[in-house]
């Protein structure tokens, strides 16, 4: 009982700090106060698109959280399977240890029925010998009880705590739906000019790239297969969740060119600035990821000259624009 509940402690520290790694912080409203010009319209307007963003980022991490606490409660429940099934593999030992006399009695009948002490002496011998694989067996299923038993909590605990960080994202993903309606309306309060510097502002002037120029120029063929790929996906519409192939968001595009290659990456733009190796500003070269935020919410792909493609915004399909959006935060490189 003692270990069970040791068991249930540290999974309860686990779900408190899933949930607190999980957990979104939203701040109030930017269309609380009325603006006082167009200018400041745009801005704020802008301000909650990043907001939004911000969030979104965290929704994805969460969901990571999520699947990798639900493979571990999933994991747990099959060694809590193999442990209950070794258990119940003593069964029919047990059934005949139970059926037969006790080693008292035994040794009592040896006495009674033995024609010489030589035989007594052999049969006690087989019974001492009886005796002990009896005392060894009863000592292997009660570790196995154990260790079933443990397993099972774990389980159980392991299944209790993605459960609980699965209803905390649920509730992530209404307020963040919540936040974007507001957005939404609040963009399309402006006027086309306020809208245009909204876009400009939060992802930058859309610019041109030659993809057989920006192709050639990757230093390795794999580089070069990332920038095809995410490079053939401008004018495809910016999706919150999406991977492809018809709509993307940051990480979601950036995930869906380096599985072009084979190199999987998680949908998360946090996550993916905890990958590969640091890069400077300085040394970017093609196919490097670049980030956005503290704490990070966006990431797009370099592509050379000052310029990457990314997904960043509702108002704005997938494109190329100049990494000096604002907000820079670093790059990493993956291949």
């Amino acid at each position: 009982m003692g270990r069970n509940r040791t068991t249930s402690r540290r999974w309860s520290r686990a779900t408190l700090a899933a949930a607190a790694a999980v957990a979104v912080l939203l701040t109030p409203a930017t269309a609380g106060a009325a603006p006082s010009s167009a200018d400041d319209a745009s801005r704020l307007v802008a301000e909650a698109s990043k907001q939004v963003a911000t969030l979104d980022e965290q929704v994805h991490e969460a969901q990571l959280t999520v699947a990798a606490q639900q493979q571990t409660a999933a994991d747990a429940a099959g060694r809590a399977s193999q442990a209950e099934a070794v258990l119940a593999g003593y069964g029919p030992q047990l059934a005949a240890i139970a059926q037969s006399a006790g080693t008292t009695q035994s040794r009592m009948a040896a006495l009674l029925t033995s024609d010489s002490a030589a035989d007594v002496v052999q049969q006690m011998t087989t019974l001492d010998l009886i005796a002990a694989h009896t005392e060894g067996l009863l000592a292997e299923v009660s570790v196995a009880q154990r260790a079933a038993e443990q397993t099972r909590a774990d389980a159980d605990a392991a299944a209790a705590a993605a459960t609980a960080t699965l209803a905390e994202l649920e509730r992530q993903r209404a307020e963040v739906q919540t936040r974007r309606e507001q957005y939404e309306r609040d963009y399309a309060s402006l006027s086309a000019a306020e809208q245009a510097t909204v876009r400009t502002t939060t992802a930058g002037p859309a610019l041109t790239a030659d993809v057989d120029a920006v192709v050639a120029a990757a230093p390795s063929g794999d580089v070069g297969g990332v920038l095809a790929a995410a490079l053939a996906q401008v004018g495809d519409p910016y999706v919150w969740g999406g991977s492809g192939p018809n709509g993307f968001d940051c990480s979601g595009l950036t995930s869906y060119a380096y599985a072009a290659v084979g190199v999987s990456l998680p949908h998360s733009s946090r996550a993916q600035s905890r990958m590969g190796t640091a890069v400077s500003r300085g040394d970017l070269q093609p196919g490097d990821l670049v980030f956005f935020g503290s704490p990070v919410y966006h990431v797009g792909i370099y592509v050379g000259g000052g310029k990457m493609v990314h997904a960043r915004d509702f108002h704005m399909p997938v494109a190329v624009t100049t990494v000096d959006i604002g907000d820079y935060a670093g790059a990493r490189r993956i291949l």
